[in-house]
Parts: structure tokens; sequence; C-alpha cells
């Protein structure tokens, strides 16, 4: 009993750090999850994160597509695991809860935060080939600085005051911007 909750536990604790990065980085990205973002002038950077990167005009082209292929993935994923968890609630809420279907269910549930590791860690990798040295350094910096609960960064819990993995990849808000407070 006590290895599976252990198992579980550092599974989910992996998972949910990962996960947090591709928080972060959606957070990051303007809100309108879905939506192309506002028109801009050639050469414009539109994500608040490569902005605040000081990316180069050259290194926003080679950036820009795979960041709106990161956010229609992510969404994607984000999507099913919401369902699966939904799911999930309707199984612990059944009178007979069949243990064997909520085992299942939670193995589905760990796939799809894997698929959402993958995307972030293929991303972060893919743009660490195009940003010098002094902006990974920077990249990293911020995402250890929004990491945890314990240095102000969003939680993963899902809520109207906390917000979480769904609400920043489908519409870019978090608590931190007065959304459900």
């Amino acid at each position: 009993m006590w290895r599976s909750s252990i198992r579980f536990l550092m599974v989910a604790s992996v998972a949910l750090n990962v996960a947090f990065i591709g928080v972060w980085l959606g957070h990051a990205i303007p809100a309108g999850m879905g939506k192309e973002p506002a028109p801009a002038k050639p050469g414009r950077i539109w994500c608040p994160l490569h902005a605040q990167l000081n990316v180069s005009d050259a290194q926003w082209e080679q950036i820009e597509p795979r960041l709106k292929a990161f956010r229609a993935s992510a969404q994607a994923v984000c999507q099913q695991v919401s369902q699966l968890r939904l799911e999930m609630l309707e199984l612990l809420a059944a009178p007979r809860a069949d243990r064997e279907a909520i085992a299942a269910k939670r193995e589905e549930i760990q796939a799809g935060q894997g698929k959402m590791q993958e995307l972030v860690i293929g991303q972060l990798l893919a743009e660490k080939e195009i940003l010098t040295a002094e902006q990974q350094q920077r990249l990293f910096e911020l995402i250890r600085q929004q990491s945890g609960c314990d240095r102000g960064g969003t939680l993963m819990m899902s809520g109207p005051s906390q917000g979480g993995i769904g609400r920043v990849l489908r519409d870019g808000t978090s608590s931190e911007e007065g959304v459900g407070e």
C-alpha cells in the first residue's frame, strides 16, 4: 500500500513540477489561447516572456512558429487531461467505486501529464538552441523564480482563486492578474 502511494506521489510531484513550467510558459504567452495574437508590425515580439528575454527579430522568426504550435498542442493535451479528471471524479463519486477502473483512469491521466511534460521539454530544448547563453540563463532564472508556492508562483491547483494550467493555457490569465480574486 505505502509503496504504491509513495510511487504515485513521486510521479505526481515530478509531473506537476514539469507541468508548472508549461503553465509558466503559457502564462508568459498572451491571452486568448487558441486565438492568434493581435496583428503585429513585422519584427514585433508579442510574447511577454520573449520580449523580456530581449530576443532579436531573427531569433523571434525561429521561435514564433514553434511557440504557436506548442500553444495549440498544450491546449489539446490540457483539454484531454481535464476530461480524464472529470471521468475520474465520476468513478470516485459512484456508489460503488471500482478500484481497477480508478487505477486505469489514473494511468491515463499520468500518460496525459507525460505528454504535457514532453511538450514542455521539447519547447525548452528547442528554444535553448536559439537563445544565447545569457538569454538561456535568464529564461531559467525566470522559471526558477516562478516555480513553487514558496516562491510566489502560480499553484497547480484548479479553481477560481488559483487558476492552474487549464486557465493559463486556455486564456492566459492567472490569479496574479486578479481573475477570481
